[in-house]
Order: C-alpha cells, then sequence, then structure tokens
C-alpha cells in the first residue's frame, strides 16, 4: 500500500485533483469529511465536545452549530487546541481504520489522505509520498471571488492564514501545477497516477 499525502492552498484544485485520483482507482481519506463524522449526532466526538463547550454550541436538531463553535475557537488558541485535542486523535484513529481496510483489499492499493494542512501541522513524514496541488496566489484569490463568491479580502485572509507557497512546495514529491484550464489537469494527474502505481508496486 502506499500512503500519499495530498494538499494544496485554497482555490488550487485539491478537490478536483482527488477526484480524479479517485476516478482512476485511488482509495480517497478525506480529512475534513471525517471530522465532521467523528462530531456526528450520537458519537462519543460529539459528548465529548458539548462537555468542554457546553450545550450552547448544539444546534435546534442536537447537531453540532459549526458557526458558533467556530466563533468560540477561532478567537481563542487554547479553546481551539482544546477541540483539536479532542477531534484530532477521533480523525486519526478512524483514517487509520479505512487505511487498514483499503490495504486488506489489495497489496498495491494508493491511498491518498486530502489533508488540507499538511504542511501548516507538519504532517509530511506520515506518508510515503506527498503531492502537492500549486497554482500562483493570482489564480487561487481569482478562483475564490469568482467561483466560490468570496470578496476579495476574504479571500486574501482565507489564504494568509495558510502556510505559503513556498512552505508546500519544500514538503513536495510531485507538484501538480493547475494554474491553467480544467482539461489541462487530467493528462498531468494521469501522469502521477502512473507514477503513484508504479511505486505502490514496488512497494
Amino acid at each position: 500500500m502506499l500512503k500519499v499525502g495530498l494538499t494544496g492552498g485554497i482555490g488550487a484544485g485539491k478537490s478536483e485533483v482527488s477526484r480524479l485520483l479517485v476516478e482512476r482507482g485511488a482509495v480517497l481519506v478525506d480529512a475534513d469529511r471525517i471530522a465532521r463524522e467523528v462530531v456526528a449526532p450520537g458519537t462519543e466526538g460529539l459528548a465529548a465536545v458539548v462537555e468542554t463547550f457546553g450545550e450552547e454550541v448544539l444546534a435546534a436538531d442536537g447537531s453540532l452549530d459549526r458557526p458558533k463553535l467556530g466563533a468560540i475557537v477561532f478567537a481563542d488558541p487554547a479553546r481551539l487546541a482544546a477541540l483539536n485535542a479532542i477531534v484530532h486523535p477521533l480523525v486519526g484513529a478512524r483514517s487509520a481504520e479505512l487505511e487498514r481496510a483499503a490495504a486488506a483489499a489489495a497489496e498495491d492499493t494508493v491511498v491518498v489522505h486530502d489533508v488540507p494542512l499538511l504542511a501548516e501541522n507538519g504532517l509530511a513524514p506520515l506518508y510515503d509520498v506527498v503531492v502537492v496541488v500549486d497554482a500562483t496566489p493570482e489564480t487561487q484569490l481569482d478562483r475564490l471571488v469568482r467561483l466560490r463568491g468570496m470578496t476579495e479580502d476574504d479571500a486574501r485572509a482565507r489564504m494568509a492564514a495558510q502556510a505559503t507557497r513556498e512552505k508546500r512546495l519544500e514538503i513536495a514529491d510531485v507538484v501538480i501545477d493547475n494554474d491553467g484550464a480544467l482539461e489541462q489537469l487530467a493528462p498531468r494527474v494521469d501522469e502521477v497516477w502512473r507514477e503513484l502505481r508504479r511505486r505502490a508496486g514496488a512497494a
């Protein structure tokens, strides 16, 4: 099994690359999606969050009120650390479970971990290969404003909150340049997929 860490700045096109890799046969472990699953209603994760932050972080239907929790933790590093201490181990355990299942299915499986904050959290050593989806800041900004409807100020703030482009490229084993049109992306993903399959076979 080959463990791949996939990352990229906001608006670089990481989601599109992960979709194309899954189409080609990769098994996707999506950290953001798992982070939502582990605090779904009825989970021990949600119970721990409520115990730490109080009932006011619950929506009327008993699910987690993310905007409310976000407002609490992003204003206070200690509260954010407390939330991460609950969620990160649960995400790690669930990711490992999905990985074991994928490895049991086939020896040469390529497991792609979609990890938005891979560079920020120093997670590169956890993976056999780190793939970085790269775009210029100008391209990122254009996509966030044009395609996601953000204001330019909001988009710039979101970009500034992430690792720099240089920091991401420093940890990359493979770079997928996604500055161009969408149709240019698939042939490059094909090349990368062949390389990942080769490495998985060799591993």
